[in-house]
């Protein structure tokens, strides 16, 4: 099995976004003071997804007035 930069760039996003899901789980029961008990693979999965949406927000192109993207 080859693994190539854009596997590994790829694999390192994918275990960012999972850590960020925990951290932002872990941060959430903290704060809140809740234990999320069988909820929590559910939590988890949300902060994940979340994650990703705001990384897909970041990364994608910005477009002027004109409609063309940069």
């Amino acid at each position: 099995m080859n693994l190539t930069k854009s596997d590994l760039i790829s694999l390192g996003k994918g275990l960012g976004i999972a850590l960020v899901g925990a951290a932002l789980t872990y941060l959430t029961a903290w704060i809140s003071k809740t234990s999320f008990g069988e909820w929590t693979p559910f939590i988890v999965a949300f902060w994940g997804f979340f994650a990703n949406v705001i990384r897909k927000l970041i990364d994608a192109p910005v477009e002027k007035s004109t409609g063309v993207s940069l």
